[in-house]
């Protein structure tokens, strides 16, 4: 597929997997939510990982805060996405403590994160990272994603290559509703290592 191709058949895919995950309940969103976090506590690469990125849920994403509970009750390290408004670089900074969420300040997308002048531990300026959970609007079984349209995962990938750790474990959260037979891709997305949905 040409470039043009991949990018109209990515915005396409994009709305078609926003209107089905906008006709899912509350309730619904919360059941698969809870199911993927009893998966991804049952995954051997979290059950290994010390050092975890994990994103803050929006509204139509799998909800993130049981598995956030859990890892700081296990004595994980938590990092959580700071992005970079009109760019595509983001950074993974420490998290304190689950507690701490509701005070940071939100975002234009209305997802809380440190502000830039809030001097945090960066994961890739420090130990590395041995887990990143992913959000993502799209994802098929041959660990293809499909994100926003922004690239903040894949360019923050190419980061961790260049770490001495090198790149951790990826781990894609997603509603059955999000699960496709193929996903377009381009030379700039990285594949993820496992999907883990809301489907029994």
């Amino acid at each position: 597929m040409i470039m043009s191709t991949i990018r109209t058949a990515k915005q396409a895919l994009r709305e078609e997997i926003k209107k089905k995950v906008a006709t899912l309940s509350e309730q619904d969103k919360a059941r698969q939510s809870f199911l993927v976090t009893e998966k991804v506590i049952a995954h051997p690469s979290y059950q290994n990982a010390q050092r975890i990125a994990v994103f803050l849920s929006m509204q139509d994403e799998v909800q993130t805060e049981g598995i956030i509970k859990h890892a700081f009750q296990s004595g994980k390290q938590c990092f959580i996405p700071r992005y970079m408004a009109r760019s595509h670089h983001m950074d993974m900074v420490k998290l304190a403590s689950i507690e701490e969420i509701k005070s940071l300040p939100l975002t234009a997308w209305n997802i809380h994160q440190p502000a830039f002048e809030d001097t945090r531990e960066e994961a890739l300026a420090s130990g590395g990272l041995d887990l990143v959970l992913m959000p993502g609007l799209a994802f098929d079984k041959n660990g293809n994603r499909l994100g926003r349209g922004k690239g903040y995962y894949d360019v923050y990938l190419q980061r961790c290559l260049q770490h001495p750790n090198g790149k951790p474990y990826t781990l894609a959260l997603a509603f059955k509703e999000q699960i496709c037979d193929s996903i377009p891709v381009g030379e700039s997305d990285i594949q993820i290592d496992d999907v883990l949905h809301g489907g029994e």
